[in-house]
Order: C-alpha cells, then sequence, then structure tokens
C-alpha cells in the first residue's frame, strides 16, 4: 500500500477513528505487564507511521520502531523524532537474541500467510528475554486471503490474511511462548469487516 495513502487512513497516533475500546485497553494491559517487570527495550514490529511506538513511549517504555518499508520510515521519525526507527523485517530482526523484554506486532502479520507463521515467530521469540511478552493484533478469520486489486484507492495490489486465533495460538506455542491471553472481538469500527484478534504470549520464565 502507498504510505500517503496509508497514513491518511490510520494516522500517526493511536485513535478512537482506527482502534475500538478493547483494542486500547489490549495495549494497555501489554504496557502495564512490561512495567511489572525491570523494563528493558520494547520493539513496536511492522511500526508503519510508529503509533503504537509512540503510544508505548508515552507510557514510559524504552521504544524501538521497525518496518521494512523506507517510506513508513520517514513518516514515522518525522511525526515521532524522539524515537528510534530503523529498517527491520519480522522474519530478520536486527535485534541482539533476548534483547527485548517485550515485542507488539499491531496488524504485522496480515500479509504473512499461515504457512510462514512459524517462521515469523520463531524470530520473535529468539529477540524476547525470559519472561518476556508479545503482542499481536490482527484481522481475525479461518485463514482466508482477501486480494484487492486497487487497495484503499491506489493502483497496488494488495493480498491479506485473516488468520483464526487457535492456529495463531498454536504457532505461537510451537516455538515456545506461552499464552497469556487471547482476545476476539466482533466488527465495531467503520472500516471493519471481520473480527479483530489480539494474542498476548509470553517467553515463559524456565
Amino acid at each position: 500500500m502507498a504510505a500517503p495513502r496509508y497514513v491518511q487512513f490510520v494516522g500517526t497516533e493511536i485513535s478512537t477513528a482506527t482502534e475500538g475500546p478493547i483494542d486500547r485497553a489490549v495495549l494497555v494491559a501489554f504496557v502495564e505487564l512490561i512495567n511489572g517487570r525491570t523494563v528493558g527495550r520494547v520493539a513496536d514490529v511492522g511500526c508503519g507511521p510508529g503509533r503504537v511506538a509512540a503510544f508505548m513511549t508515552e507510557h514510559g517504555l524504552d521504544v524501538i520502531g521497525l518496518d521494512v518499508s523506507q517510506a513508513m520510515l520517514a513518516v514515522a521519525r518525522t511525526a515521532h523524532p524522539h524515537i528510534n526507527f530503523v529498517e527491520g523485517q519480522l522474519d530478520a530482526l536486527p535485534i541482539e537474541t533476548g534483547g527485548l523484554t517485550g515485542a507488539v506486532c499491531w496488524y504485522s502479520i496480515i500479509y504473512t500467510p499461515s504457512d510462514r507463521l512459524a517462521e515469523a515467530f520463531g524470530e520473535l521469540a529468539r529477540v524476547l528475554m525470559m519472561g518476556g511478552y508479545l503482542l499481536l493484533a490482527f484481522q481475525a478469520g479461518s485463514g482466508e486471503s482477501v486480494h484487492r486489486a486497487q487497495a484503499q484507492g491506489t493502483n497496488l495490489p494488495l493480498t491479506s490474511y485473516r488468520h483464526s486465533v487457535q492456529e495463531v495460538a498454536g504457532r505461537l506455542e510451537e516455538v515456545g511462548l506461552k499464552i497469556y491471553t487471547t482476545v476476539l472481538r466482533a466488527p465495531e469500527l467503520e472500516h471493519e469487516t471481520t473480527s479483530q484478534g489480539f494474542i498476548i504470549a509470553s517467553r515463559a520464565l524456565p
């Protein structure tokens, strides 16, 4: 999706236009879980314009934002110059093993097909320290793909995936993460056509 059109749609901050009450509550819960530990660095993986990174920074966390798109990183750096944003992709994160207290993938896996989830989750598990937390948000379904010939009014095609909450939880457990909570809510915002899924998992202490 073209960066300017996407940013016009979602903005550069978490807002009631793009996140419902449950969504924002899940983000707050994640922040509180991180703050309940010895706080280290937290990553917004697939950060886009830095919306979640800014939210977590405002709540006192040490945040790094990562995205594969240079255009998105440029927007994020302009909107949030006090946050460190770097290039990185979900299955090859430029972060040392065990280097994160937490990671958020806020709709970052909706472009990852089911057969590649395990690879991405394995990388997320690698960068989490023991006792660290991972938060995922995604469009929920039964694993079906949705293809748009012109996404968000652009001339660019886009395929996204509506993952099953149960499948995502199972894939996380396969890479050694422990499910802390799962949430499935009905579509409620104007732009939503499917349920929304949220999972918090942890790299359990031995």
